[in-house]
C-alpha cells in the first residue's frame, strides 16, 4: 500500500522549516526569527517542488518561481518583525541553492568529463542566475505606505 501523495508534500514542508532554521542557526539568526525564516524557506521549497513535479516546469523555471514567493515572504517577515530582509531572505533560499549542481559541475572539471561540465555548469548557472534575477525583481517593488517625500 502507498502512501497518499499529500503525505509525502507534508514531509518535504517540515524538512525544509527544520534545514532553514538549521541553518538560520549556523549563522546567527536570532532565535525569535526562526520560525519565520523557516516559514520562508518551506514556502520557497514548497512552490519550486509543486512546479517541477506537478508543472513539469524545468528546474530554473521552478526556482525563478519559487523566489518569488520567498522574497515577499521574507520582506513581509522583515517588516513585521522589524528586521533586515537579509535575516530571513538568506536562510530561506537555502533549499534553493544549487550547491549538489556546484560539487558535480567542479567533480566533472576534475574528473575531465567536459560533456558532463559543461552541463552540469550551465543548468547550475541558470538556477543561480534564476534566483538572483527573482531576489531582485521583488526586492525591486516598492513597500507599501512608503512614499517618499521630498
Amino acid at each position: 500500500m502507498s502512501t497518499p501523495l499529500w503525505t509525502n508534500y507534508l514531509t518535504q514542508f517540515v524538512v525544509a522549516v527544520v534545514a532553514t532554521i538549521s541553518f538560520g542557526i549556523t549563522f546567527h539568526v536570532p532565535k525569535r526569527h526562526y520560525l519565520a525564516g523557516g516559514l520562508t524557506g518551506a514556502v520557497g521549497w514548497m512552490v519550486y517542488i509543486l512546479c517541477y513535479d506537478l508543472l513539469g516546469v524545468t528546474a530554473p523555471v521552478a526556482v525563478l518561481i519559487a523566489t518569488l514567493p520567498l522574497t515577499l515572504c521574507a520582506r513581509f517577515f522583515s517588516v513585521y518583525h522589524k528586521a533586515p530582509v537579509t535575516v530571513f531572505l538568506l536562510p530561506g533560499i537555502f533549499p534553493l541553492v544549487p550547491g549538489a549542481g556546484i560539487y558535480y559541475t567542479a567533480y566533472y572539471f576534475l574528473r575531465d568529463d567536459r560533456t558532463l561540465f559543461l552541463n552540469k555548469g550551465v543548468e547550475t548557472l541558470k538556477i543561480a542566475l534564476a534566483l538572483a534575477l527573482g531576489i531582485a525583481l521583488v526586492c525591486s517593488l516598492p513597500l507599501p505606505g512608503r512614499e517618499h517625500k521630498k
